[in-house]
């Protein structure tokens, strides 16, 4: 349960595919952290609170109203994640965001006829395509790639 308020940021992210393909994007990224048991018996943020602490950055950054929000929470010890809303859950007092992990997608893969979800490389996105092809892990070890 991540009970304290980190930081909003405002994101602009430009890529290009492995199929040669650009793109632009901007998320809007709010970092929550773990807090102590002191910040649980205090409960929880109100929406009151949040939204004073949301315009006050908006005043400060240009956060785009049409920018994904992303959540990224974790703990010191560990590495953060950034997770997707699902859905809201409105209540009086409090807003529930109900979050998920974002998977991993190749871009490219619809231009080069893979269907969504499936890793295998076929033909159509072998790497001299200019699509997406598999890494090969190095001799050196897992993580590299050759």
């Amino acid at each position: 349960m991540y009970q304290r308020f980190g930081t909003i940021k405002a994101v602009s992210i430009e890529a290009i595919d492995c199929g040669g393909k650009a793109a632009s994007w901007h998320e809007t990224v709010i970092q929550l952290m773990d807090g102590s048991a002191e910040d649980a018996a205090d409960g929880f943020m109100t929406n009151r609170k949040f939204l004073a602490i949301y315009d006050r950055v908006r005043a400060k950054i240009p956060v785009r109203d049409e920018a994904e929000v992303r959540f990224e929470s974790g703990k010191a010890q560990l590495a953060a994640l950034q997770d997707h809303v699902t859905y809201l859950e409105m209540q009086p007092e409090h807003l529930i965001v109900y979050l998920r992990q974002p998977g991993v997608q190749c871009k490219a893969g619809e231009s080069c006829g893979v269907p969504t979800g499936e890793t295998a490389v076929t033909d159509r996105c072998a790497p001299d395509s200019g699509c997406c092809g598999p890494a090969t892990a190095s001799p050196g070890g897992a993580g590299g790639f050759s």
